[in-house]
């Protein structure tokens, strides 16, 4: 598959999750987690049997992301691997189930459905894997985690992996992990060394036309855009399209078999930029991404890091640029005190984009012709509907 050296957490996780240790890990976005918990479990297991490894994940993307990876590694063994997950029917699922797996990649709601309905079963779990722990907790799924985590044997063993470790972790660990071995990997606050990024200041109104400036001017492979919402992801994508750039679309707001078609065709290069929420920042592992663009700063500065970690992944280089209007500059301030660094303010050439701190040139005021074709003049009532205007109509 193309390994070569294990990564940091590989390295370090890998050698007490074989001795059966349980584990808890944070390392940023990009540096490996999937195969540090898919290698170790896959040697555990050993051959096929009854389903004994429960992975769970916060998202449907990733779920099948995990599942296609660890089957990969299964390739030359007799496990067998299975997902089940919301936004498509249960018959195929089902279907999975009854005909046997030794792993199970699932999100906490499908497979809560799955457990009530009966088609699986948790008793004869060896190995618990909570993958992107904070994002579980941060989209409610904590309640749902210890009832499943409650349905589990109490010997087995568990791993946590995540890419940050917040407090509520501390205490969903205490309870779930038996005297865990702790590996943290780089500050979780800091961006990996391997992407390169600045901001570029504008006007909101500039913004669209910078992004056009910025995808003509840059060479790349792929692109990932990210907006705060989901209609501004579909007004992105669709002013790109009229631009002549091929766009695929990922948010919430997206049917099943178009986020499957999205990430597909963004993987195959069909899609030569991908425009998506916050959905996609963490866990999507597209290869050879090599730029990311913040079209929208986003709200909370830890989602800064793993936006712009969906680039530089695997040890590889890339760029990555947010584009910030004057009155978003307090947000930017709380993102560099956030990863301890002050972000380089970029220009592109040709463009006039004021950096921080520079005025723009006062906009001239619009005069609009009259009813009459002659120039009103501002603030004498150009507008006015008058005489004339009441005559013709």
């Amino acid at each position: 598959m193309g390994y070569g050296d294990p990564t940091p957490v590989q390295l370090r996780a890998i050698p007490p999750a074989l001795e059966g240790r349980d584990v808890i890990a944070s390392a940023q976005t990009g540096t490996g987690k999937t195969a540090a918990f898919a290698l170790p479990t896959l040697q555990k297991l050993g051959n096929h049997g009854r389903l004994r490894c429960l992975v769970l994940e916060p998202t449907r993307e990733l779920a099948m992301q995990v599942e296609t990876s660890m089957r990969d590694l299964a390739r030359f063994t007799n496990l067998t691997v299975g997902s089940v997950f919301g936004g498509v029917g249960y018959g195929a699922q089902r279907a999975a189930l009854r005909d046997g797996l030794d792993i199970l990649v699932a999100t906490p709601g499908r497979l809560e459905d799955h457990l009530q309905q009966g088609t699986v079963k948790l008793q004869d779990i060896e190995v618990l894997v909570l993958d992107e722990v904070d994002r579980m907790l941060d989209v409610g799924f904590l309640p749902p985690m210890r009832r499943i985590i409650g349905k589990c044997p109490k010997d087995r063993q568990t791993l946590f992996f995540s890419a940050t470790l917040p407090p509520e972790i501390a205490e969903l660990s205490a309870w779930a992990l038996r005297d865990p071995v702790r590996i943290e990997i780089g500050a979780s606050r800091s961006v990996t060394s391997t992407v390169k990024h600045g901001v570029y200041i504008t006007e909101q109104s500039r913004k669209f036309g910078l992004l056009l400036a910025l995808l003509d001017a840059t060479d790349y492979q792929s692109v990932l855009i990210f907006s705060r919402t989901k209609h501004g992801a579909d007004r992105i994508a669709r002013r790109l399209r009229d631009n002549n750039h091929s766009v695929g679309v990922l948010h919430a707001n997206r049917s099943q078999n178009q986020r499957i078609e999205a990430l597909e065709g963004f993987k195959s290069g069909k899609y030569e930029v991908m425009v998506a929420t916050d959905i996609a920042a963490r866990g999507i592992d597209v290869a050879g991404v090599s730029h990311v663009i913040n079209y929208d700063i986003p709200v909370h500065p830890e989602d800064y890091v793993h936006r712009i970690g969906r680039t530089g992944r695997a040890a590889q280089t890339g760029d990555a640029f947010t584009l910030v209007t004057n009155e978003e500059m307090k947000k930017l301030s709380a993102i560099e005190r956030f990863i301890g660094q002050k972000i380089e303010r970029l220009q592109l050439e040709g463009t006039n984009v004021p950096l921080h701190g520079e005025q723009l040139a006062p906009k001239k005021p619009k005069i609009e012709p009259r009813m009459d074709g002659r120039p009103s003049v501002p603030g004498r009532g150009g507008r006015r509907r008058g005489q004339g205007w009441r005559r013709r109509h």
